[in-house]
């Protein structure tokens, strides 16, 4: 069985085939972020205009790293939410279309849980995908990323409970926004990361929040990194944030960024841990954007009794093979089809 996997929720268009949800036949991804590190951020607007740009020759070209023709796709799967609504309407708009005419199921997928499939992606003839690990349920999974900071549990395919999520900034937001105060361009968790190689994690004490149950939050160290900034420049709590960088020196702006890189990991670490004691899955699937963390993926790691589980960076970050793979499991387990006559976009959806 072969899905022919449709991404654009961001600012990342993308394609990819993938056969019985585990067999990556081809992963193509075009990107629009260098044209958003002018403004900090991803701009709807712009991400959109290069999704109608350039998603036929992604999915063109994904069809042809396969091998394969329509003749050769078993259905189409295609991200409708969450993300932002320009960018979904592009991907979705042009999978019906595509369904209609070669006369393809068409199904729906969440954007979030198909971060966690993208561990299941175990062969490929791409050398860097080498994984040797499927997880295997009941499963924990933690979802991190520029949007969503998730807990899941799962039974089985299908049958899973969100345990917990943040309650305001999601730690690759609060990644992207110490970045900013830092003075380093978007996007900010790898530059986050590569400062803090420099700096002593032990530098500065930044607060953890304290949330019931499996809740998360980040909004309260993002303005913690803010006032600590603030006092290391010797400024008031009025000076601009954006100018506070040049009042920073190299080694400060190190340490700053050790600091809070280990607080936000810390902050990972203590709620997955408390879950895997209080639900003891057999094993726990790390996923999402800021799961390329080198740090975060080593030290939740070892503070696990069983071996973390992780896509190959590569599938980390938003791409369609993890879309495929979703949607190749939805076919096996009988999932409804979406109608694509009326698949609308759902920016808000959530797990």
């Amino acid at each position: 069985m072969r899905i022919l996997g449709i991404e654009s929720s961001c600012d990342e268009t993308a394609a990819a085939v993938v056969e019985n949800g585990n067999y990556l036949l081809s992963n193509v991804i075009a990107s629009s972020s260098d044209l958003h590190v002018a403004y900090g951020g991803v701009v709807p607007e712009i991400a959109a205009r290069s999704h109608i740009e350039v998603i036929m020759p992604v999915i063109n070209q994904a069809l042809a790293d396969a091998k394969c023709t329509f003749k050769d796709i078993d259905g189409i799967a295609v991200t409708n939410g969450a993300g932002l609504g320009g960018s979904l309407l592009i991907g979705v708009m042009t999978a019906r279309t595509l369904a209609i005419i070669n006369n393809k199921p068409l199904y729906d997928i969440n954007h979030v849980l198909a971060h966690v499939y993208a561990s299941f992606i175990k062969q490929s003839d791409i050398k860097d995908i080498n994984s040797s690990k499927t997880p295997t349920f009941p499963m924990l999974a933690v979802v991190v990323s520029g949007g969503h900071t998730q807990l899941m549990l799962f039974k089985d395919h299908f049958d899973y409970q969100l345990l917990g999520q943040t309650q305001d900034d999601a730690i690759g937001e609060a990644f992207d926004k110490v970045a900013k105060i830092i003075g380093l361009p978007y996007p900010g968790g790898p530059n986050i990361a590569k400062l803090a190689e420099k700096g002593d994690p032990d530098s500065y004490a930044l607060p953890i929040a304290k949330m019931d149950g499996y809740d998360f939050s980040f909004s309260g160290l993002k303005t913690a990194v803010l006032r600590l900034a603030q006092r290391e420049a010797g400024v008031s709590l009025d000076f601009p944030s954006t100018k506070l960088s040049g009042k920073l020196s190299e080694a400060q702006k190190a340490n700053i960024a050790a600091s809070f890189q280990h607080v936000a990991i810390q902050t990972i670490i203590n709620k997955t841990k408390k879950a895997f004691e209080e639900f003891k899955p057999s094993s726990v699937v790390l996923a999402g954007g800021v799961a390329a963390n080198s740090k975060l993926r080593q030290q939740l790691n070892s503070s696990l009794p069983v071996e973390l589980i992780s896509p190959d960076i590569k599938l980390c970050t938003d791409n369609a093979a993890m879309i495929a793979s979703l949607g190749c499991y939805k076919v096996e387990h009988n999932q409804p089809k979406a109608d694509p006559y009326s698949l609308e976009i759902a920016p808000s959806l959530s797990v």
